[in-house]
């Protein structure tokens, strides 16, 4: 495999043209474009390049629709409404933060509940930048159904990240965790597939419900929660915070991501914010410098997600960046 070293900025404005010329109106391509550029940055590939492509052909299938206007609305003083309306969730949380960060400043605390939205992909993307504007970021959403209920074997619920970014007092953050609730994302998976393989044990069941190390068996399984049972709960709390408390789709009633046509995703994400300065004042930012002072304690150990990564350029698959061209000159 060749890899070349490509600029953040030509990621960002090839994945910008790509999106338009398949049909998206370029402000919305132009904030799905920051969440690429932001994900291959961080080395978080399966959010990043890894699915423009299907971008690109659900906009041509009008199973995501590029041209929607997120319509934003503050319902009640601390809870802002956001309709995708189908749409890329990206632009939908541009649409709906701005009323959040003016509701969270006036309560302390606040909900921005966006409906009917594409995947968002990488949920720590929107948390950051929650953490970023001063404010404790907690965020949940929902996927197509790939985890089997402990001991089960049926698809039933989404790997449901859940995210949680924490600022520092300085305009960046202190602490950042992006996880699913699922064992491993299923995008692991499907890359030991194309690799050629094994899994560790621990990841998926097979389609008879028993634990394997086989890719292609546990792509005709199930993935397992995180933890068994503790998981499972959190998968299921995510579950409720995204479709039951949005009014979108559940995981059940969700096709596969990236299959080209279909009914739209319909998914949903709810954001918590909170300001950590209206419950502690600036004494909970000393609590955290002692906290973070306390991890590193033990050698090597630190809070998740910092310092973060940032790489400019980054080291591409030479044909994953000679299709992306080929998605931008179509």
């Amino acid at each position: 495999m060749t890899h070349i070293d490509i600029p953040l900025d030509a990621i960002e404005a090839t994945t910008t043209a790509a999106l338009i010329g398949h049909g998206a109106d370029p402000a919305v391509a132009g904030q799905v474009a920051k969440a690429v550029r932001a994900a291959e940055a961080s080395g978080n590939v399966i959010c990043g390049l890894y699915y423009l492509e299907s971008y690109c052909q659900q906009l041509r299938s009008g199973r995501v629709q590029g041209g929607a206007v997120a319509r934003a609305d503050r319902v009640r003083p601390g809870a802002v409404q956001v309709d995708a309306g189908f749409g890329f969730a990206q632009a939908a949380f541009a649409a709906g933060l701005p009323l959040a960060l003016a509701a969270v400043a006036e309560c302390g605390t606040a909900t921005l509940a966006i409906a009917h939205a594409h995947t968002c992909t990488s949920l720590g993307y929107f948390t950051r930048q929650i953490a970023e504007a001063g404010y404790i970021g907690l965020g949940f959403t929902n996927a197509t159904p790939v985890v089997a209920p402990p001991g089960g074997k049926i698809r039933m619920i989404g790997t449901n990240p859940i995210a949680f970014s924490v600022p520092d007092g300085q305009g960046g953050l202190a602490l950042h965790m992006d996880q699913s609730t699922s064992a491993v994302a299923l995008g692991k998976i499907t890359q030991a597939r194309a690799a050629g393989q094994s899994i560790p044990l621990g990841w998926a069941v097979d389609a008879e419900g028993k634990p394997t190390t086989d890719p292609e068996a546990a792509l005709a399984g199930a993935l397992v929660s995180s933890g068994g049972h503790k998981g499972w709960g959190f998968g299921l709390m995510a579950e409720v915070m995204a479709a039951v408390l949005t009014g979108s789709t559940l995981s059940r009633d969700v096709a596969p991501l990236k299959t080209p046509t279909g009914r739209p995703h319909d998914l949903g994400q709810t954001y918590l914010l909170i300001d950590p300065q209206a419950f502690a004042g600036d004494a909970a930012y000393a609590a955290l410098a002692r906290l973070a002072e306390t991890v590193a304690l033990d050698e090597g150990a630190r809070l998740p997600g910092v310092p973060r990564r940032h790489a400019d350029p980054v080291s591409l698959d030479a044909a994953l960046w000679a299709q992306v061209q080929a998605l931008a000159q179509r």
